[in-house]
């Protein structure tokens, strides 16, 4: 009886761990939050964020690619 247990126990490690191991958060980026801007940043002090004159945005990146954003040359 005691076995069973120690192997189910087990087994809910197992299980919690790999979901947690499986659970990947998204990658925020920065972005000039412009209409005309193109690029996104892995880094806020990039060089290629330096000549933004409107607000620096932090967003996923899968916003970023959903606002047709890409990465930045300095960057890749």
């Amino acid at each position: 009886m005691k076995r069973n247990k120690t192997v189910k126990n087990g087994m809910l490690f197992l299980t919690i761990a790999l979901l947690l191991f499986s659970f990947k958060p998204e990658t925020q980026v920065y972005i000039c939050n412009t209409k005309s801007s193109k690029k996104y940043h892995y880094s806020k002090s990039c060089r290629g964020l330096s000549r933004c004159s409107a607000s620096i945005e932090d967003v996923t990146i899968k916003k970023a690619k959903a606002l047709g954003r890409t990465l930045c040359g300095w960057e890749d």
